[in-house]
């Protein structure tokens, strides 16, 4: 369940089940696609291999990198990345102070 290949906690019968698929909709670039932080997996898979995102504290740079379902909302854009800065500016979010 923590690794969320299976829907419930409570009905452990599902892990038999559990398929090549399930671990492929885990991967950083499915998980960004469904996040809508990219349009399509190889451009979140580029933008992985360039060093741009992060997943809680860390930069992740390897698009096999599983995520679980408590980091799933950890998925965001290194504070450097000149991606994270053109979101912010179309946001109007955008804070020089911060961008530093």
């Amino acid at each position: 369940y923590q690794m969320g290949l299976i829907p419930t906690r409570w009905d452990l019968a599902l892990a038999v089940n559990v398929s090549a698929s399930s671990f492929c909709r885990r991967r950083l670039p499915v998980v960004m696609v469904r996040s809508k932080m990219s349009e399509n997996i190889k451009e979140a898979t580029k933008f992985i291999e360039q060093g741009h995102v992060r997943v809680g504290p860390e930069v992740v740079k390897d698009p096999a990198f599983l995520v679980n379902r408590s980091l799933e909302d950890f998925v965001t854009w290194v504070d450097g990345s000149a991606i994270k800065r053109h979101v912010m500016e179309y946001n109007e979010m955008r804070d020089d102070f911060d961008m530093l």
